[in-house]
């Protein structure tokens, strides 16, 4: 799996998400598709019920258009989707 700025960078709402780790254990392996997005939380449509995950304290694995599956640590997308977009990432790697 890789991240690379473009793809935080990018729209979450509509793709297909894992929170593969949390704090909160109850979320965990919890999957569906986002719905929509806030500063601190994604919804996630979930059999029908809409579940609030915190972004801060989770580590989500999201499936693109195209079938690839990424994960990203939810520190690296707090923020309002539309700040997130003008936001410099700093490569790491």
């Amino acid at each position: 799996m890789k991240t690379t700025p473009d793809i935080i960078q990018g729209e979450f709402i509509g793709l297909d998400a894992k929170v593969a780790k949390s704090s909160n254990s109850s979320v965990v392996k919890m999957c569906g598709k986002v719905v929509d997005e806030t500063r601190n939380t994604f919804v996630i449509l979930q059999s029908g019920k809409e579940k609030i995950i915190a972004k801060n304290t989770s580590v989500f694995h999201f499936t693109l258009g195209d079938g690839t599956v990424v994960e990203i640590d939810g520190k690296l997308l707090v923020g309002r989707p539309e700040d997130r977009v003008k936001k410099r990432i700093r490569r790491l790697w």
